[in-house]
């Protein structure tokens, strides 16, 4: 049994006693293309933290269990990496016997930040970014039965330009205990050489269809057949063809919304010449989102073509003994129903992208998700400054590089390859209905040339192209954030609908469920529930509830959870407690909903 070494309050979860500690998180990682030949490597690896221009490790010197990350206590280490040192981890792993025509696929879910790996010594291939999965074939550098995986990595943390979040070497206020090395599944599969690769799915609304396209590793003489099903039963049979949109309609559909998550199942099946190579599973849901003006002449965000208030939470993902990484699949779900029961229908994901299970339950369970992209660059660009000037209405030009700390070119360019990868990777996902891909200016360049860019990529969603500050009068909203001063509704802009996309911070400490109770942090404090659900009610009851007839069409409250010293989480950071009475945080989160 591995020992927790943990914060000085010896802080844990609920959920850290259900920890699996043979094979951590062992649900299939990757629900929107999912087969049944796969096996998890998630466990414990030996490994061993050495300066980084040594080559390669001779010894390891201890434990580690994958995929929580070296700095978390889940891990069994809890020790920060420098960025001068290089953390390796070693694994032998079972293969079983390849057919002459199968492939050996090994994954990983997401690894901070650059990794080299490596197959019986042999290096197959390295990676860099922190917060997208990748993979390599292994077939020819592995042998049947035991084989050496050996990973190394390093991570600048918050020295480098690279997208890292709130993640730093020195915690304290609102930014956070780094999360470096593997952080998220580790799995392998066994496929034909003849296989599909992967899907885009846009559900059409308007036109009653569903457009698939799959990608296989060849195109010659292959064959693809779908079937979907609704509720178990076969509603639609199709021929496909590789490689382009497949428009397949769906006739009488039932939609998808937070009220009502239904999801369509698909089945698709590859054939070469005849012979069955490849069966996957995936699902859609039937939904869209859109802009529009209300019976008032108000730009609102719309739901299947109906005006549809967001009423949502900060949510950065956090727990006390694993840290990014969630401890377990039933804690996400758990957050996301604890949402829903207190009458949200929204998350904004900050700055962090999930494993994709957790895109999955949002899916399935009926809650919208606002995406931020990671923030990074040469440092948090906010000062007093960046909060006054919007206030005051001054715009500055977000093309002054070296003023939002992004005026190294790599820097710029490994952002935007990094923002590509994480649409493309969670694109189809039902519940993400809004890209952030900037907040309060943190590492902030070209945002309304970036607006226009991911609408390029994908018009089916929203893009909050600034949250916060500095806006450059881009796609689509006008986007403000308030704390401490009184919210009003901005100057009417006839193109595109005010959100609010973090308001409140209120905050509570808990004796016993807190981190660090002296150095707590929070924009305002309360010091009983009473005094808390009281002020929450008059922010709803008098500045919330007046600007929807403004124009006011989505919110955020900050925030699902407490994280380390922050403190203004409606639950503890262990989860233990929800810090107001959930029928009065739901009965206010209705009224605004049926406001619209």
């Amino acid at each position: 049994m591995i020992k927790y070494q943990i914060n000085k309050t010896g802080l844990l979860s609920k959920y850290v006693t259900n920890i699996d500690y043979v094979t951590p998180l062992n649900d299939y990682p990757r629900p929107q293309l999912v087969r049944s030949q796969w096996m998890n490597l998630n466990g414990l690896y030996e490994y061993t933290v050495l300066d980084k221009t040594i080559a390669f490790p001779e010894l390891f010197i201890g434990e580690i269990l994958v995929p929580f990350a070296i700095e978390s206590a889940a891990s069994g280490v809890k020790k920060p990496l420098a960025p001068d040192e290089k953390l390796w981890y070693r694994r032998i792993i079972e293969v079983p016997p390849l057919l002459e025509h199968e492939r050996l696929i090994i994954h990983f879910g997401a690894i901070d930040y650059q990794s080299e790996i490596y197959i019986n010594q042999h290096l197959i291939g390295k990676n860099t970014g922190g917060y997208l999965p990748f993979e390599f074939d292994i077939s020819d550098s592995v042998t049947s039965g035991m084989n050496e995986l050996i990973i190394g990595v390093t991570d600048p943390t918050d020295i480098g330009s690279q997208e890292r979040g709130k993640q730093v070497l020195n915690p304290k206020g609102i930014w956070y205990t780094a999360t470096s090395g593997i952080w998220q599944t580790i799995w392998m599969e066994i496929v034909n050489a003849v296989y599909i690769t992967g899907l885009k799915i846009i559900p059409d609304y308007d036109n009653s269809l569903v457009r698939i396209k799959p990608s296989v590793s060849t195109l010659d003489g292959v064959q693809l057949s779908l079937t979907i099903s609704q509720n178990g039963k076969t509603i639609q049979k199709s021929v496909m063809n590789d490689d382009c949109f497949n428009d397949i309609v769906i006739k009488d559909f039932l939609s998808w919304s937070p009220e009502s998550p239904f999801l369509y199942d698909i089945v698709i099946k590859l054939s070469q010449n005849g012979i069955l190579k490849d069966t996957v599973k995936s699902y859609f849901g039937m939904r869209k989102f859109s802009i529009s003006r209300d019976q008032n002449g108000i730009l609102r965000l719309f739901l299947n073509n109906k005006p549809y208030f967001q009423i949502g939470v900060l949510d950065q993902g956090y727990f006390p003994e694993s840290i990014l990484t969630p401890p377990t699949d039933q804690a996400m779900i758990d957050d996301i129903l604890t949402m829903k029961a207190m009458g949200f229908n929204l998350l904004r994901k900050h700055i962090k992208v999930e494993p994709a299970r957790w895109y999955y339950h949002c899916d399935r369970l009926g809650m919208l998700v606002w995406q931020d992209m990671p923030n990074g660059g040469m440092g948090y660009s906010g000062d007093w400054l960046s909060v006054i000037f919007p206030n005051l209405g001054i715009k500055i030009n977000d093309n002054q590089y070296r003023r939002f700390r992004r005026d190294e070119l790599h820097s710029r360019s490994e952002y935007k390859s990094g923002l590509v990868g994480m649409i493309d990777h969670l694109y189809n996902q039902t519940s993400i209905c809004c890209w952030v891909p900037f907040n309060e200016s943190w590492g902030q360049f070209d945002a309304k040339e970036m607006a226009e860019y991911i609408k390029q990529i994908d018009p089916s969603r929203y893009v909050d192209h600034a949250s916060g500050w500095y806006d450059q009068g881009g796609k689509d909203f006008v986007s403000i954030h308030k704390y401490i001063l009184k919210i009003k509704a901005p100057r009417r802009d006839n193109m595109r609908p005010f959100v609010l996309s973090e308001f409140g911070g209120y905050s509570m400490n808990l004796s016993g469920h807190v981190w660090d109770y002296a150095n707590s942090f929070g924009y305002r404090k309360y010091e009983t529930p009473e005094k808390l659900m009281e002020a929450y009610s008059e922010l709803i009851d008098k500045q919330i509830a007046p600007l929807i007839a403004k124009g006011l069409s989505a919110a955020v409250y900050t925030q699902l959870s407490d994280v380390e010293t922050e403190v203004n989480g409606l639950l503890t950071y262990d989860r233990a407690i929800i810090k107001m009475d959930q029928n009065s945080v739901k009965a206010l989160n209705d009224k605004i909903k049926q406001m619209l």
